[in-house]
């Protein structure tokens, strides 16, 4: 027996998820529910985006947490994908859409065990796809380690890691953080 995949377009997605209660990411007309984080996952995340929102105030720059979604146009727009970043900054006055955007400039994932891979490798890969994404960071929970990665001028992406004592530079924001920042009340 062959069980028969169910596409759902891109405007069903969107409108189902204005109603339901639990978040759908959506690939190519496939939706994944997501699953809830830990509560060292959502204590990174609101510390990054308290210091970006901070940061940002009256730049134009607008932050956004675990709620709003990227979308992502692959192979000349035929494959939308949308995603859920943990955090997410967009600086384009054109990003207006009221549900997700498309510009962001800088996305973070904090890392847990059920997706580590899939934001790896396959998040990573269609994240970097965006024009402006300038930098795409990784957040361990498990110890003070942050992972970078951006693009250099020829569009090749490389990454760096940050470790306890260091800063970690935002370039895309102007913003710096020290790791004591980041892991607030989460790792001593």
């Amino acid at each position: 027996m062959e069980l028969a995949t169910t596409f759902v377009s891109v405007t069903d997605y969107l409108n189902g998820e204005e109603k339901s209660l639990v978040r759908h990411e959506y690939i190519g007309g496939q939706v994944f529910a997501m699953t809830g984080g830990s509560e060292n996952h959502n204590r990174i995340a609101l510390n990054i985006a308290s210091f970006l929102r901070f940061h940002l105030r009256g730049s134009g720059c607008k932050t956004f947490i675990a709620d709003m979604k990227v979308n992502i146009s692959l192979a000349n727009n035929s494959v939308d994908i949308f995603y859920y970043p943990d955090v997410m900054v967009t600086c384009d006055d054109r990003d207006t859409e009221k549900f997700y955007k498309t510009r962001p400039c800088l996305i973070v994932e904090v890392l847990s065990p059920s997706t580590e891979n899939l934001d790896r490798r396959e998040k990573r890969l269609n994240y970097q796809s965006l024009p402006s994404l300038q930098e795409y960071v990784l957040v361990s929970q498990e110890k003070m380690q942050v992972e970078v990665y951006r693009p250099d001028a020829n569009g090749h992406w490389s990454g760096e890691i940050s470790r306890a004592g260091d800063r970690l530079n935002l370039n895309s924001v102007g913003l710096s953080l020290t790791m004591a920042d980041i892991y607030d009340e989460v790792l001593a």
